[in-house]
């Protein structure tokens, strides 16, 4: 049984690799980012990573920490809406309505959009899936930017709108 510590990297069959947060008398308290919680697990199930995949683990968060510290060109709310609301009206008018503020739901769409970005780099540098299953995956997630222009009206800049199938040319 292998003692792990605090910060070690791990691996769990089911959980994928995640990051020793505590370790007590055959448990740990493992982060799996793929879960994006910690979880408690008997440590007979994890087996710690290589040099070599720890050097690549760190160089990955590396490389991302460096992305998100990069200036990002903001993505802004149509002038139009800052300050407003969106209101939900159930049809049955004995139930209350739900208002958000227009910048909490244009904020939401924001992230939907860079997490598609982010899967579509994923999917175009898979070392396993074949060029056929690459752009059968990328045709999907056009469709999903076409599914989202209705939320087009909500950017301030035409630049940063969605684009589905029809505007790729």
């Amino acid at each position: 049984m292998a003692d792990f510590l605090k910060g070690d990297l791990v691996r769990h069959e089911k959980f994928g690799i995640g990051r020793v947060a505590g370790a007590s008398k055959g448990d740990c308290d493992v982060y799996f980012p793929k879960l994006d919680k910690e979880t408690l697990v008997m440590e007979d199930e994890l087996q710690a990573l290589s040099d070599a995949e720890s050097a690549a683990y760190e160089m990955v968060k590396l490389a991302a920490h460096e992305m998100r510290e990069q200036e990002m060109p903001a993505i802004e709310l149509g002038t139009r809406w800052q300050g407003g609301e969106m209101i939900l009206k159930p049809a049955d008018a004995s139930q209350t309505p739900k208002s958000i503020p227009i910048e909490t739901f244009f904020h939401k769409i924001v992230m939907v959009r860079d997490r598609l970005r982010v899967m579509e780099a994923q999917i175009n540098g898979h070392k396993v899936l074949t060029d056929a299953e690459k752009v059968e995956l990328q045709q999907y997630i056009t469709r999903i930017y076409g599914s989202l222009t209705t939320f087009n009206i909500l950017f301030k800049d035409k630049k940063d709108h969605f684009v589905g199938q029809k505007g790729e040319g």
